[in-house]
């Protein structure tokens, strides 16, 4: 056997001596002829293109030689009894050689050649064909592509592999779906039914009910599963970027494109593509959007070159969209388009008894995450959380139980560990900053404001939208003011 690293050859020129380093392939080769002329000329021919040649000359070895599936290329002669020449004992020892190492490059060698038998042994999964004796420099060649085809074919494995992998962790969904209401029982019913179709779908409901968590599901329970989730923002998407997001654009399309890149639409090509928030668009957006999902095609952005995409697309919403097409301010035609199956999301004041089921779900995740063991909620407490009627949903039981459990001092959470306000009933109250009340009227411009906002959103049934057109503000303004009263 022959492994070396590297080979030095010495000649002399008009200068003198010289050495050249002459850099070998990395590969494994294994040559199987019970010629042992040929082996040996095999050997000396290879030994300075390839790190490692083994030989053996009965073919029966082939079945007990160690790491076979670690070796490149073989070179396997076709006939080893005496008088025989039809090539069948080859085939045989190739059909057991791609058993043990399906990915392995085998080179055929013969000195009966003939076009049937050549075609043949491709067809059995050959990568290619010699005829001896045969011209050195053809027989480099011919291992050399034989090598090519076998780097390639490993790239390709690893490329699959890392593909599958990093779907793997963008496919993760960290929260689980939990709880047992009737309510959700039945919207995960309808999941798992709409699921095993191509159907687009509308999934509607509050902030912070959990939106995405079902259209993850309806991902992970359907024939896609194994491909990506691409999921979007459309609300943190400007109107000037919203094209090269979802469609890609080319090198040089606009200022800051410094090179090609691919889209939300291209990167889940056969997988399922969720577009959250889809009534922030604009009338402009959502007539692209429209024709991309209409024509299964996309235009990267300074192209012209249509691209066929294989989605299955998701939208989500916590807009009213019917109200919207009422008053123009969402196409009819899109909405048809996204809404072929409705599934909504019920809100958390709907769904009591998950109620506790979800606290105690987030007490072990974060008593965990902040080393906090044991803790746990007395029954005033969750008679508490019970009471309240929840308006951010699981995200603001999510966010109230971390911050309790960041702040506390001892063993158990009690009522006043969960500063919210208390009583089924919700009052103006709880949305006006300084505890004041519509009855004492507002004291401040703050309290005027938020009065006006929860007026508007309450004479046009939460719709931000129609809120913010009434009082003459744009709508990321209605979202700013009213996030800033929260703090």
């Amino acid at each position: 056997m022959y492994n070396y690293c590297q080979t030095f050859l010495r000649f002399r020129n008009q200068n003198g001596w010289e050495v050249v380093v002459l850099r070998m392939q990395n590969a494994k080769i294994l040559v199987v002829d019970d010629n042992k002329s040929v082996l040996s000329a095999l050997e000396i021919l290879l030994q300075f293109e390839y790190k490692t040649i083994r030989t053996i000359s009965n073919p029966n070895q082939i079945s007990s030689f160690p790491d076979l599936d670690t070796y490149d290329i073989v070179l396997l002669d076709m006939n080893f009894s005496a008088g025989v020449n039809t090539g069948n004992e080859g085939l045989f020892w190739l059909r057991e050689i791609r058993k043990k190492a399906p990915h392995i490059s085998v080179i055929m060698m013969t000195a009966y050649g003939a076009v049937d038998l050549a075609v043949k042994a491709l067809k059995e999964g050959a990568a290619d064909f010699v005829l001896k004796p045969w011209n050195n420099d053809k027989l480099l060649a011919t291992v050399k592509s034989a090598y090519s085809l076998r780097k390639s074919q490993k790239e390709v494995s690893q490329l699959r592999e890392k593909e599958s992998s990093l779907k793997q962790v963008i496919n993760q969904n960290n929260n689980p779906i939990v709880g047992n209401s009737k309510a959700l029982q039945a919207v995960l019913k309808l999941t798992a039914k709409v699921a095993k179709t191509e159907v687009n779908v509308l999934v509607t409901g509050e902030n912070g009910t959990g939106k995405e968590l079902i259209a993850r599901e309806l991902h992970r329970l359907s024939p896609r599963s194994d491909e990506v989730f691409i999921a979007v923002d459309m609300g943190s998407i400007s109107e000037n970027l919203f094209e090269s997001e979802l469609f890609g654009h080319l090198k040089g399309a606009f200022t800051d494109a410094k090179e090609d890149r691919a889209g939300k639409f291209e990167a889940a090509n056969g997988g399922t593509l969720f577009l959250d928030e889809i009534g922030n668009l604009s009338l402009q957006a959502q007539a692209k959007l429209l024709s991309a999902i209409q024509n299964k095609t996309i235009v990267r952005v300074g192209s012209n070159k249509p691209i066929s995409v294989d989605i299955r697309l998701i939208c989500a919403t916590n807009e009213n969209l019917d109200n919207m097409v009422s008053d123009g301010l969402f196409r009819e035609d899109l909405l048809y388009r996204i809404n072929t199956i409705r599934i909504e999301v019920p809100p958390l004041r709907e769904r009591e008894d998950d109620i506790l089921i979800l606290a105690d779900f987030y007490l072990k995740k974060f008593t965990a995450k902040y080393g906090k063991p044991g803790l746990r909620i007395n029954q005033t407490a969750q008679e508490k959380l019970l009471a309240y009627p929840w308006p951010g949903n699981i995200r603001e039981l999510l966010h109230t139980l971390e911050r309790a459990i960041i702040l506390s001092e001892g063993n158990v959470l009690k009522s006043e560990d969960f500063p919210m306000a208390s009583g089924r009933e919700t009052s103006r109250q709880d949305g006006l900053p300084g505890g004041a009340s519509e009855e004492s009227g507002p004291k401040t411009l703050e309290e005027m404001e938020l009065l006006m906002i929860n007026n508007a959103l309450d004479q046009n049934d939460g719709n931000y939208t129609a809120a913010a057109e009434q009082l003459g503000i744009s709508r990321q303004t209605l979202y700013n003011k009213l996030k800033k009263s929260k703090h």
